[in-house]
């Protein structure tokens, strides 16, 4: 299993693929598949069949998975950075390396 530097309410930047420059809230990780879904971002339509949850069934639309790889962490300013890990008061904390911040 691969350590991800990107967590679920991270705010990060689309730095590759078709929405590259778009921003938004991480709401889910999945570490298997090394994806996120990110808040308005990759947004794509899906067709529904009539259920109890939404019983006029049709076409939804909703965000898919992009790649870890094509994110990048944004720090308090909005800019892109890559992430650290230091020890601070015997914590492991994750650090912006261009602010040196802790995220």
């Amino acid at each position: 299993m691969t350590k991800l530097k990107i967590k679920t309410g991270d705010t990060v930047k689309v730095i590759a693929g078709d929405h590259k420059g778009s921003q938004g809230t991480v709401t889910k990780v999945f570490i298997a598949k090394n994806k996120a879904i990110v808040e308005g971002v990759n947004m794509v339509k899906k067709h529904t069949k009539p259920s109890a949850q939404s019983p006029q069934g049709g076409i939804v639309e909703k965000e898919a998975s992009i790649q870890i790889s094509n994110l990048s962490l944004l720090t308090s300013k909005g800019e892109e950075t890559r992430v650290g890990y230091r020890i601070e008061d015997g914590k492991k904390v994750r650090f912006s390396k261009k602010s040196n911040e802790v995220i």
